[in-house]
Parts: structure tokens; sequence; C-alpha cells
């Protein structure tokens, strides 16, 4: 047997696996007409045929009906969640657009007009409408939403998009006090999007697991036992900087995701690179 560089490079890579398992699922959404806009999902968290009815299932549950302030990830396939949350008058947390230009917004009906709480669960709308906070800000989260590309109901273990944003996200609010392992975690996917085959002993401590699965059919209560993070870990791609900011801002522990070549930082900001 004749192995490729390509081959050996991706046997080396401890990630590899989870590219294969994200691709298969991809593929298979496409391949099966349940994909939809934007397309292709391909290193996207995947909008999906019966989105709404996924995120109708989650609303009708205890946990989110007695739930105050809500985190929900900005993706396509969790927008009626978002939708929800506001028309339902609770707070909903969500993360600036990719990181770009800070953390966390929160959004609540009053502050949004008349018959807009539609733009308001759309990235733009959230920027518009929404109130800045920093990681110092006070507030307690009783229920984080995040997407996923696969997930495994027999255990909770979750992959995303491979970008590491929902794993920074959950780092930084475990940081500011905001959850704490208590927190329930859902996600809304496909049923196709439900898999067998992700190793748990080969998930690292940043990731994430899952404690309900809502798709367009039914709801998982996966009991997961593995170990929600503690918070930031430079294991998880995170860099941990103190920088001086010069007036009018102040100095602030920022909590800094680096990837090599996708650092997003202010030309002020330091750059690092792994």
């Amino acid at each position: 047997m004749v192995t490729t560089a390509a081959g050996a490079q991706a046997e080396a890579d401890p990630r590899a696996w989870k590219w294969k398992i994200r691709k298969r699922v991809w593929d298979v959404l496409e391949a099966e007409g349940v994909a939809r806009n934007p397309r292709p999902v391909h290193h996207r968290i995947p909008n999906f045929d019966g989105a709404a009815a996924a995120a109708d299932s989650l609303g009708r549950l205890d946990v989110f009906q007695n739930a105050q302030c809500v985190k929900v990830n900005p993706d396509s396939p969790q927008k009626q969640v978002r939708f929800l949350t506001l028309s339902g008058d609770k707070k909903l947390l969500t993360p600036q657009p990719r990181l770009r230009t800070g953390f966390f917004s929160v959004l609540e009906s009053q502050m949004i007009p008349t018959g807009c709480i539609p733009e308001a669960c759309t990235s733009v709308g959230a920027v518009k409408y929404g109130r800045p906070i920093d990681l110092d800000e006070v507030i307690k989260v009783d229920l984080i939403v995040i997407g996923s590309v696969a997930v495994d109901p027999s255990t909770g273990a979750r992959l995303g998009k491979g970008e590491g944003f929902a794993e920074l996200e959950y780092g930084m609010l475990r940081y500011m006090g905001a959850t704490d392992d208590s927190t329930m975690v859902v996600t809304t996917v496909h049923d196709k999007q439900l898999v067998d085959d992700i190793p748990v002993e080969k998930l690292l401590i940043h990731d994430v697991p899952v404690d309900i699965i809502c798709t367009p059919t039914q709801v998982i209560l996966t009991n997961t036992a593995i170990p929600k993070p503690q918070g930031l870990t430079d294991s998880s791609r995170l860099v941990k900087l103190q920088i001086n900011l010069p007036p009018p801002d102040f100095d602030e522990l920022l909590f800094v995701q680096g990837f090599i070549g996708k650092n997003y930082l202010p030309k002020n900001w330091a750059k690092f690179e792994f």
C-alpha cells in the first residue's frame, strides 16, 4: 500500500477525524436535498429543511420557557430560536459576527421597534439593535443554544464547523461567571446530522457537549457524561492577552481567538499566530 504525502499528513493531523465526519454530513445534507441557503453548506453551521420546526420543539421545552436569558449562536438555522427568544420577552445574548468588532450583544424586545424583531434576529439587526457588552458585564445566562455540524445523541458529543467560535464563546461565558456546569446546552439540527462515530476519547477539553438535541422530528436528552469546559484554555486556540488600549479605551483583559491567517484584530491589538 502506497502512502501519499497528503495521506500521511492527514493521518498525522489529530483533527483529521473531525473533518472526515463534517464532510460526510455536509455531503449528505446536500445530496439528499435537505440543505437550505446559504449554500453550499460546507464549512458552515448548515441550514436545513425543518430548522424552524426544530426551533419550535425547543421553544416548547420547560428549560426554554423558564429561561430569562438565552445565548444563541448567530447562524441561519437558529434564526427561529432567536425569534422565539425575543418574541417571548426573553433577553437574547448573541455573539458579534465572527467576533470581529466585539464579543457579545444583548437584545431585548423593548429595545426593538414594533415589527422589527425578525430583522433583529439577523446578524445585521443584532448589531443595529443590540447593546454590546464587555467581559466584566454582570449577566446570568439560563440556557445556551449552539449550532452543530454533527452530534452524537448517545453521548452528547458535538462537532461544529471547525473554527472554534462556539468554544470561545462558551469559554468567555464561563470566565464572566454567566454560566456554570448546570447551564443546559442545546443544539438544533436535522436528523441527518445525528451520528454515532464521534470518539469521546479524542475530544479536547475545550469541546462543548450538548445536553439536549432538537430535530424536526424528535427531542433527545443525551444525559451526557462529557465534562463541560471550565473556561478558556490554550488548547482551545485561545490566547489571553493583556492589552493596553489608548484613551478613550481602557485597559482590559481580552480573550482573543488567534488562527494562522485569521486574526480579526484591530490594528492597535497585538497579533498572535499559532
